[in-house]
């Protein structure tokens, strides 16, 4: 077990970026097939259960690790290199600068980047109806998560973190992707009265 976790140190030190890659993308792909098999399989009626989609689970392993690791790596190298420290002032600039910059940026390259892997007519109608749900979603997970990563995860490990907390985000994305458009504008609707209530 000892030699299972030194090899694992030392490809982290070695290889950081391939290495969060590569567990990344296996959480991110793991959440959707967990997502599509609940759904479709455990939770589904005996008569109205699915294959699972390789081809959309296909689509989540390019976004998870060719997109969202390396976007994912050099962002938080960024944040750590400039805001080092656990001081509090230190960790509420790194949540609001990660929720109001990189969380935006997460969201809209989720949308248009499995809209443009689907083949969608419009690219960004999906954006236009869910960003918002979406985010307040974000709002509500990833700051209690985001403050447990800046002041006990060491930068090294912030990814794979975030691979863990992101297999349970991934599943609420998965959900609120596989919600149809007409019923996107309702859910809008109640999530914007519970925030303000």
């Amino acid at each position: 077990m000892s030699r299972l976790i030194a090899g694992a140190r030392g490809l982290f030190r070695r290889h950081p970026f391939v290495t969060n890659s590569a567990i990344y993308g296996s959480l991110y792909v793991g959440a959707e097939f967990t997502q599509q098999y609940v759904s479709k399989r455990w939770l589904a009626r005996p008569e109205e259960r699915e294959d699972i989609d390789y081809a959309t689970v296909g689509r989540y392993a390019v976004m998870g690790t060719a997109i969202y690791a390396p976007s994912l790596y050099a962002w938080y190298k960024w944040l750590d290199g400039t805001f080092p420290g656990t001081m509090k002032t230190t960790i509420l600039k790194k949540l609001l600068l990660d929720q109001f910059i990189l969380t935006p940026y997460c969201l809209t390259l989720f949308y248009t980047g499995m809209a443009l892997m689907e083949g969608s007519e419009d690219t960004f109608e999906e954006l236009r109806a869910k960003f918002l749900p979406t985010f307040i979603r974000s709002c509500a997970f990833w700051l209690p998560a985001q403050a447990l990563n800046f002041m006990f995860i060491a930068p090294r490990f912030r990814i794979i973190y975030m691979g863990v907390c992101g297999m349970i985000w991934v599943n609420i994305l998965c959900w609120i992707k596989r919600q149809s458009l007409s019923t996107e504008t309702a859910t809008t609707t109640v999530g914007e009265c519970n925030v303000k209530a």
